[in-house]
Order: structure tokens, then C-alpha cells, then sequence
């Protein structure tokens, strides 16, 4: 397992150039999407949330909301409750291309595990499931804020 870490690197970061690649002439880049799926997926969510969620640290959450708030994506707004807080909804051009990023994020998946049994496609998501849930369990001891 000696490189077991740097095969998920590359993993990552392949899929990042991939999204990017499909999704340039949105004016998105591939780093981009977790933070639409994010908003979509819940309207008024806070950027510390957010920046939970997705494991990030709380400064990439501000300058990539603040670039996609720039280019239509998303809108933030004071929290009313909480002065310290801002909320993110999504934009219409955030929701239009909602289906497309989740259509990219499938044809990868195909991509990747194109070579693969269906049994070891099920075993893998079982594997890198876990995985996620033990990098998860590491994220939430600490305070949830990744150091990058």
C-alpha cells in the first residue's frame, strides 16, 4: 500500500482536470464544483458549513464563492440571526448547470471504473466509502476545518 495515498492524489486530482476540461465553457473550473453541488443542495447554507461539508479551510470557501458570486453562480447575504454568518444561495445559472455537473461527475465515474468488474466496482465504492467516513471521523475530532 506503499502508494495508496498518491494513487488517490492522482485520482483527485485527474478528476478535477477532467470536470474542468467539461465545464470551462460554463466559466467554471473543475475545483469549482463541490461548492455548486453544495448550494443546490441546500439554499442558504453558511460558508463555515460549506467549508465543513467539503473539508476545506474556511478562506478557499470565501474566494471561491467570492469568484463564483462574480460570475452569476451564487449570492451571498447576512445571516439575520447570526451577524458573523453568510449565507449562500444559488443563482439561476448555478441551477442551469446543476445537471450538467452531476451528468460530469457520472461520465468520470464510468470513465474511471470503465475497466472494472461489477463486482469490483461494488467493492471499490464499499472500500472508498469507508475510507471516506474514517477521513470524516478525522475532519470532525479536529474542528472540521482542514489546514491546506
Amino acid at each position: 500500500m506503499a502508494g495508496f495515498m498518491r494513487n488517490i492524489s492522482i485520482i483527485a486530482r485527474c478528476a478535477t482536470q477532467f470536470r474542468s476540461d467539461k465545464l470551462g465553457a460554463y466559466g467554471l473550473n473543475g475545483c469549482q464544483t463541490p461548492y455548486i453541488l453544495g448550494v443546490c443542495r441546500e439554499p442558504g447554507i453558511t460558508q463555515d458549513e460549506l467549508a465543513r461539508r467539503i473539508c476545506v479551510n474556511k478562506s478557499n470557501v470565501t474566494r471561491q464563492i467570492a469568484a463564483l458570486e462574480e460570475a452569476g453562480f451564487v449570492r451571498r447575504e447576512p445571516s439575520e440571526t447570526d451577524r458573523r454568518a453568510v449565507l449562500v444561495y444559488p443563482e439561476d445559472k448555478a441551477i442551469e448547470v446543476l445537471p450538467r455537473i452531476r451528468e460530469i461527475h457520472k461520465e468520470w465515474r464510468g470513465y474511471l471504473t470503465e475497466e472494472l468488474t461489477a463486482q469490483e466496482r461494488e467493492l471499490a465504492e464499499v472500500i472508498v466509502e469507508k475510507l471516506a467516513l474514517r477521513a470524516a471521523r478525522y475532519q470532525n475530532e479536529r474542528g472540521g476545518e482542514q489546514r491546506q
